[in-house]
């Protein structure tokens, strides 16, 4: 009799794993992904970016660059965005491969961080957004989603990005 139970419960996991198995897979978000650049992610094989970011001011302090899903729910919100390269400063233009998991509607946020605190100083950090969107008052630094979104497809895109300093 002992054995009974066990052939049961044994059936009821095969019966649940089968059950498992047979339904769709769901693509999970997977927030905060912090990655290292690297070139070859953009090699035509997956979706990704090659992100041009020109009007750098200084080679000094870090620049930060994310993606986020182009959505009102994710764009520019707190722990939203999907991927993170951070990268010592070069003054001009610097060129980054950032990769994407699925097709869809993107936009990128960089940051230069000139003394390198980790804070945003309003008055001597740059920023921009793709699409390159204006930024007044009104806004706050927040254009619309729809300002900032472009496709991902099944290959490569590439932007350009024009930092701003205040």
């Amino acid at each position: 009799m002992t054995f009974k139970p066990l052939a049961i419960a044994g059936t009821a996991a095969i019966a649940l794993a089968s059950i498992t198995a047979a339904a769709p897979a769901v693509a999970q978000t997977r927030y905060g992904q912090k990655i290292a650049h690297d070139p070859a992610r953009c090699d035509g094989s997956t979706p990704g970016v090659w992100v041009t970011i020109s009007g750098i001011k200084e080679s000094k302090g870090k620049l930060r660059i994310q993606s986020y899903r182009a959505t009102d729910a994710d764009w520019l919100e707190k722990g939203r965005w999907l991927t993170r390269i951070e990268s010592p400063a070069k003054a001009g233009t610097m060129k980054f491969c950032m990769p994407i998991a699925e097709p869809g509607t993107y936009g990128i946020a960089v940051r230069h961080d000139i003394n390198g605190n980790g804070k945003t100083d309003i008055f001597a950090d740059g920023g921009a957004m793709s699409n390159n969107p204006s930024l007044n008052i009104f806004n706050l630094g927040k254009p619309s989603y729809k300002k900032v979104g472009f496709q991902v497809g099944s290959n490569v895109e590439s932007i350009s990005i024009q930092m701003r300093y205040r």
